[in-house]
């Protein structure tokens, strides 16, 4: 009988997709088997479809996407991230999917804020605001005043959310099931992973107390950031689908007219946003994920206030070092490092060759580098970066494709605010620094000793690499040696240690 249910909602999302001429879309994501979009078509021929669509293939799938309620929505958000998955045209297209829904009755407001509270609204608030001021998928934001005159934010999710997306995620779930069953593609682009980061988002959006946590997280880490700061949460306000925070009075990014009328200094506001956003990912490791015009405010004094904390992103340390060692190596065009960093964070399977892995550096970056420096984008970069991650069979690193979305939203917010802001002159400060208080010998030496048995238990393969370029030999060596790399490997710090301790064993036996 599931079975059956599962169809039906195939036939509803065939017939959504066609009224907004989206089905075309489909037939331009590689994993679709071509028979699909056809079948589609041929399901609902009869579906009129709606008229002044746009010619973008990704903004008529974005349209469909959101007439079919949340669920859809977050996957689209989703499939934003992924242009491994669906294509940059496609992914691109998705990144103008609005969350925007119609506001549901203030009585079921009124409601759902009092069960959860436990007290009536007149007991809270000097008044409560009939009106939503947004209202999105998941929630829908109220402004009002509380008895000692402060005006908050009052965000309530959806009566009844969690019914749906259940329903519907299951649905996903299904589908990729049956893809990583049938094709090997669906396997290497973890589409059973893409719908668990869906599933991951939405249970952390439909509890509010996580949101109110990842914003508190975020304002510990920021703190003393210059021009930069998040708004107060009123904890004794907030529940798990309740949660209030400061009122935020100023112009959203997205009125970039309205913030010039102000006086605001342009180009200052997107250095900023740009500065944060990498000090964020490199420094702390947890970062705002969904930079979109109308989540930041520009205050009377010009700084900048990020709300909505439902999506946020998390990187290890060696992933953060990742980033900024590619970045660095990007900047400097040493593209054998660049390649190297990603042999040694297992990114690509073993027998894959460093020299050509190095050779598709080039030729990714010196087409962007060679432009004019205004026009060249880190997060363009990274996005042509993870695009090879099919010829060399990599698996995607979901974490770094939220990543490079972000940066390319923070990207576009500077560009809004200052046509001709340098995003490398912006971005290489915070990034030096990083690689300065991170990848010095000394740091390098301690990253060593903490890697010594996650690089002996590769000993073996590397072993193996340099008898195989023993027996081939390159090219004969010029006279003069070439310098090694500024960022040499771990591997020799961790050689030496190795040696070190048994001549140490052997001396104090």
């Amino acid at each position: 009988m599931r079975v059956f249910s599962y169809l039906f909602q195939l036939y509803l999302m065939a017939i959504g997709l066609r009224r907004f001429g989206a089905i075309r879309a489909l037939s331009r994501i590689d994993i679709v088997p071509p028979w699909g979009p056809r079948l589609l078509r041929a399901m609902t021929f009869y579906v009129p479809r709606k008229r002044a669509l746009p010619d973008c293939d990704g903004e008529r799938l974005a349209m469909a996407l959101a007439g079919m309620g949340p669920a859809y929505i977050k996957l689209g958000q989703t499939l934003a991230t992924r242009p491994d998955l669906v294509g940059r045209p496609i992914a691109e297209g998705l990144t103008t999917l609005q969350d925007r829904l119609p506001a549901f009755a203030f009585s079921k407001a009124k409601a759902m804020v009092e069960e959860q509270l436990g007290r009536p609204l007149d007991e809270i608030f000097n008044w409560f605001g009939e009106e939503a001021v947004a209202a999105a998928s998941i929630a829908q934001v109220h402004k009002a005043e509380l008895k000692d005159g402060r005006k908050v934010a009052v965000k309530i999710l959806r009566p009844d959310i969690e019914k749906r997306f259940i329903r519907d995620l299951a649905l996903f779930d299904w589908l990729a099931a049956l893809a990583e069953r049938n094709s090997a593609e669906a396997r290497r682009l973890r589409l059973l992973q893409v719908c668990d980061k869906i599933r991951e988002t939405v249970l952390r959006e439909m509890d509010l107390r996580l949101e109110a946590a990842a914003a508190a997280e975020l304002s510990d880490n920021m703190s003393g950031e210059p021009g930069y700061r998040i708004p107060t949460v009123e904890w004794e306000l907030t529940a798990r689908r309740v949660m209030t925070l400061e009122w935020v009075e100023g112009i959203r990014v997205s009125d970039a007219a309205g913030l010039e009328k102000a006086g605001h200094d342009m180009k200052a506001l997107g250095t900023t946003i740009v500065q944060v956003f990498l000090k964020q990912a490199l420094r702390d490791g947890f970062f705002h994920a969904d930079l979109h015009q109308g989540n930041l405010i520009i205050e009377p004094s010009g700084t900048v206030v990020a709300v909505d904390f439902g999506i946020m992103g998390r990187l290890t340390k060696l992933e953060r070092r990742f980033l900024a060692e590619i970045l660095f190596g990007f900047i400097r065009r040493d593209y054998d490092r660049v390649a190297e960093v990603h042999f040694d964070a297992d990114f690509v399977p073993a027998g894959e060759s460093l020299e050509e892995f190095s050779q598709a550096m080039r030729a990714i970056a010196d087409p962007i580098m060679d432009l004019p420096v205004e026009e060249i984008s880190a997060g363009k970069l990274l996005a042509q970066l993870f695009a090879t991650t099919e010829r060399f069979k990599m698996q995607t690193q979901p974490q770094l494709l939220l990543l490079q979305r972000t940066m390319v939203m923070a990207e576009g917010m500077a560009l809004h605010l200052h046509p001709k802001s340098n995003m490398w002159q912006i971005s290489e400060p915070v990034i030096e620094h990083w690689v300065r208080a991170n990848l010095s010998p000394e740091i390098q030496l301690a990253d060593a000793i903490n890697q010594l048995p996650r690089l002996l238990e590769r000993l073996p393969s590397r072993i193996e690499r340099w008898l195989a370029d023993e027996q081939n030999p390159a090219q004969p060596a010029p006279a003069e040696p070439a310098p090694a790399p500024k960022n040499s490997s771990l591997w020799p710090f961790a050689f030496g240690l190795i040696v070190g301790a048994l001549l140490l064993k052997i001396l104090t036996y």
